[in-house]
This record gives structure tokens, sequence and C-alpha cells, in this order.
């Protein structure tokens, strides 16, 4: 089985901080940059699982690398550089403290909230009459808050104004810049046979003006079902053809985990591991039309190290 990159401990030059997310490393350099190691940590239910997924990292990495680039005339993003596989260096901006979440159809954490009665969600009706994983009339937007720790709560827009969280000016903003670049991830997921589900951006602002941040588009952050056979499996009420992280959290569920307290998390046996792995990779060929080049897993860290220093220096 090829490494799993857990975690980074760097001293980078000008290093100010270190942050570690659920997977990435995060790296402050001066008041300017941020260097963001894409670990193959994985989280699910808010909760990082004990062992690592190869892979996982360079293809979340790669992923959003290239949407950064096919969006950047919708809004500008932090990207400067990818020097590593696993690494992307950029702009330093001040997050705003809500996620932007929005669903095309009604599946995962919505279906959840649907199937146990509620026609609400974030402030926004959900038609009755619905079945798991229907389309939405139009695109629903059920922001989150940002949890530095524990669970991400549903918001709705008043809330979010009302706590003063955003303003309402930016907050008009955020949402039309959201639904701009799920309708532009929409069409490139068309494009190779794949359905946008639903995803989430993160927003920040620099010297005033608001950009795009972390990553878009990935397995982690989007779900995404297989376009074809979609109608024919709604009609007969079967489950979609996705890829997503949802498989793992339905692998969790069936083993008792989801997150609350008491439960113990279940360690992935080496075959699920690999199967996850590959599920990854497969969505990066799938969403990419390229085929997934594999980075050398020995010395990881070794080779990270050397790429952002060789960067910093120039």
């Amino acid at each position: 089985m090829a490494n799993a990159l857990k975690g980074t401990n760097f001293e980078l030059p000008g290093q100010k901080s270190l942050y570690r997310g659920k997977v990435r490393d995060v790296y402050h350099i001066g008041d300017e940059y941020l260097v963001m190691v894409v670990s193959d940590r994985i989280s699910a239910f808010d909760v990082v699982l004990p062992r690592g997924i190869p892979y996982k990292g360079q293809v979340l990495n790669q992923i959003a690398s290239r949407f950064l680039d096919a969006t950047s005339d919708i809004v500008p993003n932090w990207k400067i550089s990818e020097p590593d596989p696993n690494v992307m260096v950029g702009q330093l901006a001040a997050p705003f403290k809500v996620e932007m979440v929005i669903r095309g159809y009604l599946t995962g954490h919505a279906w959840r909230e649907y199937q146990a009665g509620k026609r609400l969600l974030c402030g926004i009706s959900m038609p009755d009459g619905m079945n798991e994983n229907d389309r939405f009339p139009e695109p629903i937007v059920t922001p989150t808050t940002k949890a530095e720790e524990g669970h991400d709560e549903d918001i709705s827009r008043e809330e979010i104004l009302a706590a003063g969280l955003v303003s309402e000016d930016d907050y008009v903003k955020l949402e039309e810049y959201t639904r701009k670049l799920f309708r532009r991830g929409t069409d490139m997921a068309a494009e190779m046979g794949l359905i946008l589900v639903d995803t989430k951006y993160e927003f920040g602002k620099k010297d005033g003006r608001i950009i795009l941040i972390d990553e878009i588009h990935t397995p982690d952050s989007s779900r995404y079902f297989y376009a074809e056979g979609y109608e024919e499996r709604q009609a007969r009420g079967e489950k979609q053809k996705q890829l997503s992280k949802e498989f793992v959290r339905q692998w969790l569920i069936s083993n008792g985990f989801q997150g609350k307290e008491g439960q113990t998390v279940p360690e992935m046996p080496d075959q699920f591991v690999n199967e996850v792995s590959e599920r990854y990779i497969e969505l990066y060929e799938k969403i990419t039309g390229k085929a997934f080049i594999k980075a050398d897993t020995d010395q990881m860290e070794k080779r990270i190290l050397k790429n952002i220093n060789d960067f910093i220096s120039k």
C-alpha cells in the first residue's frame, strides 16, 4: 500500500504560525501569504478518522487548483502557485465566518432533515412530495456557521445579518458568487458526464475585496452523481451512483458511528482504505478528463519541504 501523508510540522522561512485543519496544514508566511499543505487525512461527521487515504491530498489539491483557475473570471481567488502536488501557495485573506453551501438536489444532510419531517432548511422552503436525490426546482443556498471545532451549524441569511457575521452588501455578493460558481461547476461536470449535486464555498476579504479561498469542487467539499442513468435510477427508487465522501459516511454509519457522543470511530481495514483511494482517483479522472499521475509517496515530507523552500527562495 502507498504511504499516506498524515501531517507536517515544518519551520518555513518567514513563518508566523501553523494552523492544522481537519485535512490541511496551513502555514502563515509573513502577513501576506499562506502555504497550504493538503494531507491525506480524511474527516467525516466533523471527526478526523484514524487512517489516511493515499493520494487523497494530491487529488484534492489538483482538482481545487484546476477549478480555481477555471472560475477566476467569476470571482478573484487566493491561489498564487502550486509548487508541489500536495501544496498551494496563496494570498492571506480575512475569512468570512460562514460557509456558503448550495444544493441542487435533495440528498445528504438536506435529505436527513427532510426525512425527519422538516421543510425549512436555513430559512429556505423545500417542496413537499420530494424523494431522496430529487432535483430542486432551483438550487437552494443553505449557509452554515464556520466552526473552529465541532460541528458547523445551519444558519439562515436573516440570522447571519442579525448576528453581524456578514454585512448585507457582502452577503448579496457572496450569494451571487455562490450561484455563478455552482453554474460553472455544473456545466463543467456535465461535460464530463457528471452531475454536481451540492457543494460549499468559502470566501474571505483581501484589501477590501471579496476573494474565493480554500478548496472548490473537490470530493471533500462537493457531491457528484453520474449523469448516465440518473433518471432511470430515480424512477426505480434506487440509490444514485455517486462520487463523493458520502460512501465513507455510509460505511461509518453501518459500523455504528455518526460522530455522536460516546461513539467509537471504527478503523478502516486496508481493503476499504484502498477502495476510498481509488474512488478519489476515479473522481479526479472523471472531473478533469485526464489520467491521474501518482506522485512519489516515499519521503513525502522531505519532497514537500524542498518544493516549498524552493518556491519561497524565488
